[in-house]
């Protein structure tokens, strides 16, 4: 029998990559899961492979994020871990960008994190339990050319988690980010043949969550920065 600390997760922004393969491993543990994102349609094969609950939700709207918690809630219980992983990037120079694209992203990447993060907070803290994780990636420390849209977003949800970070911890809830500094590889973008672990692997992205979570409260982290080996910095 599994000793994992937690037995209910809801990932936000989910879809493939990290959050199928931490909502994989996740269930290996005997963790319930369910699952959120724009397009359910593309969760129906993942969730069908560990029996995770489903719902059609826009993490960055204020009155879907609570009612997308009751219905978690409602079928899974208590939630225990939330995962926000959705973002949204627009590349272009800062001269030729769109503002309306640029509130696209801040609205994805940094408020929707806000909102999950808010109605996690509220929900946990009766029960001084749970864990709330945030994916970031190498823009969350390092804003690059023709990247300012997506810098601001991850600037702003790294900054998000560390306020909640100190807010919450003392309140026993373990809130982490993870810093996703370089490529993932999936099956449309392999390793290159002559370039072997140059890329993440998402299952081993997920075993430092699981790793994180298992984490005793006198030795918590806040951030953790994974890379692979090869990856300059």
């Amino acid at each position: 029998m599994s000793n994992f600390p937690y037995s209910t997760a809801l990932i936000i922004g989910a879809g493939p990559g990290i959050s199928a393969s931490v909502a994989k491993a996740l269930n290996a543990e005997g963790v319930k899961v369910g699952l959120a994102a724009r397009n359910v349609e593309k969760l129906s094969a993942l969730a069908s492979d560990i029996g995770a609950e489903t719902s059609a939700t826009d993490a960055a709207d204020a009155k879907a994020v609570p009612a997308l918690f009751d219905h978690m809630e409602r079928k899974l219980g208590p939630l225990d871990i939330v995962l926000y992983n959705a973002a949204a990037r627009v590349p272009g120079s800062i001269t030729d960008l769109d503002p309306q694209d640029i509130q696209r992203v801040l609205a994805v990447s940094t408020y929707g994190a806000f909102l999950v993060v808010q109605e996690a907070a509220r929900r946990m803290v009766p029960r001084h339990r749970g864990a709330i994780l945030l994916t970031g990636a190498s823009a969350s420390v390092k804003g690059y050319p023709r990247s300012s849209a997506f810098a601001m977003g991850m600037f702003g949800r790294r900054g998000l988690a560390q306020s909640a970070a100190r807010e919450l911890s003392p309140l026993g809830i373990h809130v982490a980010h993870f810093v996703i500094d370089g490529g993932v590889r999936s099956a449309e973008r392999p390793v290159p043949a002559d370039r072997p672990d140059s890329m993440l692997d998402p299952d081993a992205i997920a075993q430092s969550y699981l790793d994180v979570l298992r984490q005793p409260r006198s030795a918590w982290s806040w951030e953790i920065e994974l890379r692979p080996w090869v990856e300059t910095f």
